[in-house]
């Protein structure tokens, strides 16, 4: 543990903007898409991928393989740059994204796509999913560990906390939950519509242990990966604070970025607000 090297924090942080830019150029030849939930996401997306997860593209069902579960499903289209980039399929393949025919929809489909570990759809299903998997890999006696990222708006769910309630239970020291905990989600502010707060007790009453960050500090991201992995027989949650649409001053915090799609000309001035250093 402890902090990044100045080289691999700014890796990260490049990843994390290659996300937000990929998410802009997708965006544009679906002509809608999931902007702002994505941009929370991406400092988190950098870190698990390309520092945390234990992975071979080469053999993407490897029984020992590390479990993500994107629950949040629409933030698909961060993802799917980050596996091509890997070297799970051929980046090309990303220009049909959403097309007639693609394996790339906006949610992703793990019987399509390479390096995929969960089908999502109707949210509030993935940390249901995760305990699943840790579960098989505990009767299994497989090295693995499961990650699941869920949205601060799915905490809504029943579903969530009945998972939470098994996990703690089970004492699944291998499940970690990440929550992108940026506010909003499609009908307002989280504590407008349902208060999810206070987070980090109602986890705690489930037997879970608890960590609190800056989601968009790389350096912070890492530490609580591997501070979870310390945890003793008890699943850990990861509350990470973030904002919707970081990076881009006119999406964050606004609901109405949810969906939405830039005007040719609004396009490049994002483009180049990412560029300029928008996303830190």
């Amino acid at each position: 543990m402890g902090k990044l090297d100045v080289g691999e924090r700014t890796r990260l942080d490049e990843k994390a903007l290659f996300v937000r830019l990929e998410t802009l150029r997708l965006t544009r030849i679906a002509g809608a898409g999931h902007y702002s939930g994505t941009f929370s996401a991406a400092e988190i997306l950098a870190a698990l991928y390309y520092h945390e997860l234990k992975l071979d593209p080469a053999r993407p069902e490897w029984p020992e393989r590390d479990r993500f579960v994107l629950s949040k499903g629409h933030a698909a289209i961060g993802l799917y740059p980050i596996l091509a980039d890997l070297g799970y399929f051929d980046p090309a393949q990303l220009e049909t994204y959403t097309r007639l025919g693609s394996a790339f929809g906006d949610h992703p489909d793990m019987r399509k796509v390479r390096g995929i570990d969960f089908s999502s759809g109707s949210l509030g299903h993935g940390l249901s999913i995760g305990v699943g998997m840790a579960l098989g890999g505990r009767v299994q006696s497989l090295d693995f560990r499961v990650y699941v990222m869920v949205g601060d708006a799915e905490l809504n769910e029943g579903q969530i906390w009945e998972a939470a309630m098994s996990a703690g239970h089970f004492k699944l020291d291998s499940l970690v939950c990440i929550v992108d905990r940026n506010q909003l989600g499609i009908d307002g502010r989280t504590e407008d519509v349902m208060a999810v707060e206070p987070i980090e007790d109602r986890f705690t009453s489930f037997g879970w242990e608890v960590q609190r960050i800056d989601g968009h500090s790389v350096d912070q991201i890492v530490n609580a990966l591997d501070t979870a992995k310390l945890a003793s027989r008890q699943p850990h949650v990861i509350i990470a604070d973030t904002v919707k649409g970081k990076g881009v001053k006119r999406m964050e915090l606004d609901v109405n970025w949810h969906v939405g799609n830039l005007s040719p000309e609004d396009y490049e001035e994002v483009y180049e607000e990412l560029l300029a250093g928008g996303s830190r």
